[in-house]
This record gives structure tokens, C-alpha cells and sequence, in this order.
């Protein structure tokens, strides 16, 4: 089911779990109600031993007891809440990878791949902490305040009177903690994704900054992100540690104002705050029990904060625009000619190409040709649908490329690249990338076609054997690349720039592999040298500063 909101998924897996939720929220009202009874249970005794009455051994079981049901329910809560965030962000991460799947590659290209990364990790973790440590414990500690509230009242109005001037001002007070959390929890976010960012894009340029020594430079970014974490996390810090110690001190104040009052003597004071023993005792324990869920509702809130924090963010990720998905029922595999018709295509506000036509025969092997930055790899992205013409028609069969669905997409149209892209798993997986449609034996024809096959069966595991980076060279990888392309059969193969860092020797195996791979296939290549050695014929892309 498809979500735009953290809110609209986590309402469907509440519905979904129907029995777990209800079963949270029922343990954490009985949580609630037998946190009362020990204090009146042990008033009960107290007031019964001043009196001079003994200790019925039923009494004393009853308060164990009554400690044993509280302290059980309070771990049952805990557990339901865990389970209950569990599977609301197993729901979350599934509804977040779905999406990511029906993202444009415009849309997915424009992101900084940490800070997307980031929201599957960090921003979801923090909505779990939502529910584990959230909302019902807020609504619970809330309903335990009331509870509390009601019982001092009945037992001494006096006290109830002074909660009524106390507490207000510490809502206040935990209402100005709460804003000032959230605007540090965002920037902490904010710096955290930046810092997520940085790492992969230095790993992925490591050789390029040490060539050129900009280790400093590098380290300079890193550690101006870094600071502005910690800033926003000192901020959080110091709120949280002046919270806890404001209450601690108004428990304290307000025990005291009440013992002192119910020892004045006075009687118009002690209509107000006079109490027995044992209610002194249920007293001084209901505000110690009063003012710890307050506490926890300060800490609470903090979660909540941060949280709401993550939700925004992963609502803004799930608010984003979805490509069109296809009808899969009744579609035929497109071959025939491809036709590229009138197409003007750029990226933002940068026009690449202009009135683009040409015709490759079904069959036909081509190759464009052209400056860097003329659009020849733009080609082929419009020919894969990852991105559409802003005018014109690209056709495959007479087909429009953006009516090719998904599963025909592979069996159309097969890419071999510059840099062989590995995914987890085995060698096998490599070739068929988890298509169920392509069989072990497809997988091996692909291999053996790619002259690949031998090299694979003297692996320990042959096509088993789990795929690392030093398992191939450099042109076993482009090998094993040509096999993915051709797994499918695919009626077009487009070839990107695959000899431009070979040697004479691996150049020329992979290039009989291409031969052999290109046969009966149309072919569509942006390396000059694949023309040089396969023939075919020339297709010239010119920059638009060129002129038509």
C-alpha cells in the first residue's frame, strides 16, 4: 500500500497488528492503575500500626504484591512497546524502499546518497524511539500524573492546591526545554546527513585528493560538519541536564512545604494539609511518584522532538513525486528498429540536446561519436527511460521507451559499462542480479558467450562462490559485465566507453566478446575504439555551441 506520511504507515501497521497495539495500549493503562495501589496498601498499615494494631500477614502480601503487579506490568509495557516500535519501523523502512524504488533517476540523482542513506538509518531509528519511548509512554506517564493528582486531592486538598500553583510552572519550563531541543535536534540532523555525505565521496575520490594533497582541505570540510554536530549536540546536552535537576529540587521543595504545614499546629492549616501517618507516608510516596513520570515527560518530550525531526525529514523523502508505473499484463517484448525523433533534452535549466534525430536498423551497429559533454551518454540514459525528452520520441519497435515496463525493460534493452557496478552475493547473482526470469543455465550461456565461463568454473565455488572485489581483474570484471548485459537476450545492446581503461591485450578479449555478443543485436556505442575493431557505421553527436 502506497504512504505519504510516517503518520499514514504507521497507521496502517497499527491496524495491521491489531493485537499487539490494543494489547500495548491496555497493558499500559493497567501500568498506570497499579501504581496506585502500594501507597494506599501501605498507608492501610501504617495508619493500622499506630493505631497499635499488628501486621496481618495478608496486609503485608497484599503491598508485596501489589509492588510484584506494578513492577510486571511496567516490564510488560516495555516489551509490547518494543515489539510495537519494531514493527512500526519494519513498515517504515519496507514503505521507504518501495518508494525508493519508483523514485526518476532525476529525482535520485539530485540527492546526496548520504544524507538518503542516512534517513534509512539514523532517521529511522529515532521514529522508533518514538513509540518504544514515546507517545504511549508520554500518554501513559500523563494518565499516572492525572491519577496521582486525583488520589492527593482526595487525600489532602491542601497539597493538590499547592500542585496546582507548581505544576503549571513547570509545564511552562518543560514547554521552553522542549523548543529549544528541537531547534538543536535539526541541526544536529542536518550536520549529521552533511557528515554521511562527505565520507563516501571521499572514499570514492581518495586517489584524486592524494594527488593533488588536499587531505587538509578534506579534513578542514569534515571537521567543520563535525563541530557543527557537536554544537547542536551540546545544546541538547545542557537542556537535558538542567531538566532533571529543576524537578528533583521542586520534589523536594514541595515535600518539605507539605510536612511543614502538617505540623504547624495551626487549625485552619490543618484542614488544609492535616493527614494521618499513613497518608503522610502515601503522600511523600504519590509526589515522588508524581514528579518521576513528570521527569520522564520531560525526557519523553526530548524523544518526541527528535523524532518529529526524522519524521519530517523521511515525510519530505515520502512526498516525493513517483515515476510513472506500468501495466505489466498483456505487454510485448519491443524489437525493431530504434528511432530517436526531434528530441531536446537537459538537465535544470542546461539544454544538451536540440532537435536530435537519427535511425538505427534492427540489426545495425553504430557508433556515436562526438566532444565530451556533446550528450552521447545522455543518449543512452534516454534510451534506457531513466530520463524522458522534454520534446520529441525515442522508439524501440515502434514502441515509446517510456511505455517499456520494467520487466520488458531488461529483455529490451541491455547496458554494458565503463565500470562494473557489484552487487552482494555470489557470481551467479552478478549475472542475474536476482531476476527470477534468468536461470542458472541463462546465467552460464551469458558467462560462456563472454568467453567468462572457463574462469568462473575453476572458482572454489564456481558460479557460488560470494563475490569480492579481488576475485576478477580488471577485464574479467568487464567480462562479467557483458554477461549481465546479455543474461536477457536483449534486443539492443548499448556499450559505454568499456575499452577506455584496457590494456592492447584485455582490449582485445573483451572486444571478442563483444563480437560474439553482438551478434543478431542492435549496437549502440560511445567508444571509438569498439568502431575501429566491430566496424559499423558513424553517428556524430554535436555540442549545441557547435551548431547544427
Amino acid at each position: 500500500m502506497k504512504h505519504n506520511s510516517v503518520f499514514a504507515a504507521v497507521r496502517d501497521a497499527a491496524f495491521k497488528h491489531k493485537l499487539l497495539s490494543v494489547g500495548t495500549v491496555l497493558c499500559a493503562a493497567a501500568s498506570v492503575l497499579a501504581s496506585l495501589l502500594p501507597p494506599l496498601v501501605l498507608a492501610r498499615i501504617i495508619d493500622n500500626l499506630t493505631g497499635g494494631m499488628p501486621i496481618a500477614f495478608s496486609a503485608a502480601l497484599l503491598y508485596f504484591g501489589s509492588l510484584a503487579l506494578e513492577g510486571v506490568l511496567a516490564s510488560a509495557q516495555e516489551t509490547l512497546l518494543e515489539m510495537f516500535g519494531q514493527r512500526m519501523t519494519h513498515m517504515l523502512r519496507s514503505e521507504m524502499s518501495r518508494k525508493l524504488t519508483r523514485l526518476s533517476a532525476a529525482t535520485l540523482s539530485a540527492q546526496n546518497p548520504g544524507e538518503t542513506a542516512a534517513r534509512f538509518s539514523g532517521d529511522v531509528d529515532t521514529v522508533e524511539a518514538l513509540f518504544t519511548s514515546g507517545v504511549i509512554s508520554m500518554a501513559a506517564d500523563a494518565c499516572r500524573i492525572l491519577s496521582i493528582f486525583v488520589v492527593i486531592a482526595v487525600k489532602n486538598t491542601g497539597l493538590a492546591i499547592l500542585l496546582l500553583l507548581v505544576l503549571p510552572l513547570l509545564t511552562v519550563f518543560t514547554r521552553h526545554v522542549q523548543k529549544r531541543m528541537l531547534v538543536a535536534q535539526l541541526e544536529n540532523r542536518r550536520a549529521v546527513a552533511a557528515i554521511s555525505g562527505q565520507v563516501p565521496e571521499a572514499l570514492h575520490n581518495i586517489r584524486t585528493i592524494h594527488a593533488l594533497g588536499l587531505e587538509e582541505y578534506m579534513e578542514r570540510r569534515y571537521d567543520k560538519r563535525i563541530g557543527e554536530s557537536y554544537a547542536a549536540v551540546e545544546k541538547t546536552n545542557f537542556y537535558d541536564a538542567i531538566y532533571s535537576p529543576v524537578v528533583l529540587v521542586l520534589n523536594a521543595v514541595v515535600v518539605g512545604v507539605v510536612m511543614l504545614l502538617s505540623a504547624s499546629g495551626n487549625a485552619k492549616v490543618l484542614t488544609l494539609f492535616g493527614m494521618s501517618v499513613g497518608t503522610s507516608v502515601a503522600v511523600i510516596n504519590y509526589i515522588s511518584r508524581l514528579f518521576t513520570p513528570i521527569e520522564s515527560l520531560g525526557m519523553e518530550i526530548q524523544t518526541i522532538q527528535s523524532a518529529m525531526a526524522g519524521v519530517k525529514r523521511i515525510d519530505a523523502f515520502l512526498a516525493q513525486p513517483e515515476r510513472e508505473m506500468l501495466a505489466e499484463e498483456g505487454a510485448s517484448m519491443p524489437r525493431g528498429d530504434v528511432v530517436v525523433s526531434h528530441v531536446t533534452f537537459g538537465y535544470d535549466e542546461r539544454t544538451v540536446l536540440r532537435d536530435l534525430s537519427f535511425t538505427v536498423k534492427s540489426g545495425e551497429q553504430v557508433t556515436l561519436v562526438g566532444r565530451t559533454g556533446a550528450g552521447k551518454s545522455t543518449v543512452f540514459k534516454l534510451l534506457m527511460g531513466l530520463y524522458q525528452p522534454k520534446a520529441g520520441t525515442i522508439t524501440i519497435g515502434g514502441v515509446d521507451v517510456s511505455q517499456i515496463t520494467d520487466r520488458q525493460r531488461r529483455g529490451c534493452i541491455g547496458c554494458v559499462e565503463q565500470h562494473f557496478a557489484r552487487v552482494p552475493g555470489t557470481v551467479l547473482d552478478q549475472i542475474t542480479l536476482g531476476d527470477p526470469r534468468i536461470s542458472r543455465e541463462m546465467a552460464q550461456n551469458a558467462a560462456r558467450l563472454a568467453g567468462l565461463d572457463a574462469t568462473i568454473d575453476a572458482l572454489p565455488a564456481a558460479y557460488d562462490t560470494p563475490c569480492s572485489d579481488s576475485l576478477f581483474s580488471q577485464g574479467e570484471w568487464q567480462l562479467l559485465c557483458i554477461a549481465r548485459a546479455a543474461a536477457a537476450d536483449p534486443a539492443v545492446l548499448l556499450l559505454d566507453e568499456i575499452t577506455a581503461n584496457l590494456d592492447a591485450e584485455t582490449e582485445a578479449r573483451v572486444l571478442e566478446a563483444l563480437r560474439r555478443a553482438s551478434v543478431g543485436r542492435t549496437v549502440l556505442s560511445i567508444s571509438h575504439r569498439v568502431y575501429e575493431k566491430l566496424g559499423g557505421r558513424v553517428i556524430e553527436i554535436k555540442a549545441l555551441d557547435e551548431g547544427e
